[in-house]
């Protein structure tokens, strides 16, 4: 087992057909959930996964579980898994690798003929980008229970359509029971989405913690009124007060140590040139690695919201709707060990994005795997990861899932 390696360039292959599946003329991903584009892509992992013997099974949010049987297979099997929906200007690598990193740990095993003591588990987790459908991670979340079946079945895009009746359309509205795969450990691959690996010259980033995120809707009510009659003192202006907004939630980032505050979308009403905005629609991202920080930064936008409505004398509407609580990974020793045993250059280091890994952590021990990103750049179609880098974080998953494996079968002899 020490001398066993992934195969570099069947990887590489598998991620650029991946990547023609919504692929974009400036070498990107625009591969939204529950769309034509990523039925196809999820009926091609499904078919490279049957191609290995593995049984195929999707659950009633739509993630999708392939197993491929182990010596004792009544044991807790080891999971692995990511996402493959995109950003709408998304790159070939953001969740996709961590999928097929796990593909290619699947394609070793079954190419060598390797028993592992326990079963091993390929998933594909619905939604993780949020995207189309809010909030992130839905399907993970919805999985481990932090979020009801219902509810986000019925949550929809602009246009109205349901997630529930977008999954049935495209095949993967499931029946399996959510949280019902026996699992001892989960482990997710993906590519860092930053640029410190690089800048410290690592090829792996041992996960250690994921940052707490807190998502607002926010809405500012003002009176829409003409912009040539209507005197300053006399406006109520949306606009104006969202600006005060969106410039208090970066200072409050750059207020606290590992502060980061966001704000990438914003709806205008009437949105008319000589016509004072009557309303402003946007969100709102803050996020921190300690709970109490994040917290204080929540306090710290909702007192602000408060003064600006009084001191414009208009309304502001905010909605918290969620919440993603910092996450300890507890199987980053099992990364440690493999990634060693390989002779890779590798820091400990804190996930800044969520990913569905945090949530499988509510349930099993969890760890996660980073290589990096050519100049830190993701969600974003410029975003890369070179094939060798690639390799190492594949090499990296395939020894921690062996590691794991054979633990767990330890502990319940």
């Amino acid at each position: 087992m020490q001398d066993l390696r992934i195969n570099e360039k069947r990887l590489w292959d598998t991620l650029m057909e991946m990547g023609d599946i919504g692929g974009t003329e400036k070498g990107g991903c625009n591969r939204l959930a529950g769309t034509d584009l990523d039925k196809q892509s999820r009926d091609l992992f499904v078919s490279w996964c049957k191609a290995c013997g593995c049984n195929v099974e999707v659950d009633k949010i739509g993630n999708i579980f392939a197993r491929r049987p182990g010596k004792y297979n009544d044991l807790p099997a080891v999971g692995t898994g990511s996402h493959l929906d995109t950003q709408p200007t998304g790159g070939k690598f953001d969740g996709v690798f961590g999928v097929l990193s796990g593909v290619e740990v699947l394609r070793t095993l079954h190419d060598n003929n390797i028993e592992t003591p326990t079963a091993m588990e390929f998933s594909v987790w619905t939604n993780e980008e949020g995207s189309r459908f809010q909030p992130a991670m839905q399907g993970s979340g919805t999985y481990v229970g932090r979020f009801d079946l219902e509810t986000e079945l019925n949550k929809t895009d602009v246009n109205g359509i349901r997630l529930g009746d977008e999954l049935e359309r495209i095949g993967y509205l499931g029946e399996m029971e959510l949280g019902s795969r026996n699992m001892g450990a989960f482990f997710e691959a993906h590519i860092e989405q930053g640029p410190i690996l690089e800048d410290e010259k690592k090829a792996i980033g041992i996960v250690r913690l994921g940052q707490g995120i807190r998502w607002y809707n926010i809405e500012v009510i003002g009176r829409p009124s003409h912009s040539g009659t209507t005197p300053m003192h006399l406006r109520k202006d949306a606009m104006l007060a969202a600006a005060s907004i969106v410039t208090e939630m970066n200072a409050i980032a750059l207020r606290h140590e590992n502060g980061l505050g966001t704000v990438g979308f914003m709806q205008v009403w009437p949105n008319s040139r000589n016509t004072i905005p009557g309303n402003v629609k946007f969100s709102a991202d803050l996020r921190n690695p300690r709970p109490d920080i994040l917290l204080t930064m929540h306090e710290e936008l909702i007192a602000f919201c408060e003064k600006i409505a009084k001191e414009h004398d208009l309304d502001v509407n905010i909605d918290p709707f969620w919440y993603f609580a910092p996450v300890e990974f507890n199987a980053s020793d099992d990364v440690k060990a493999a990634t060693e045993k390989l002779g890779y250059s590798h820091m400990d280091i804190y996930a800044g994005a969520g990913h569905d890994a945090c949530y499988m952590a509510d349930l099993v021990p969890t760890g996660m795997i980073f290589t990096p990103c050519l100049n830190g750049i993701s969600h974003n179609e410029a975003e890369y990861s070179s094939p060798e880098e690639c390799a190492a974080g594949a090499n990296v998953l395939l020894h921690t899932m062996l590691e794991a494996s054979e633990r767990i079968a330890k502990e319940h002899q």
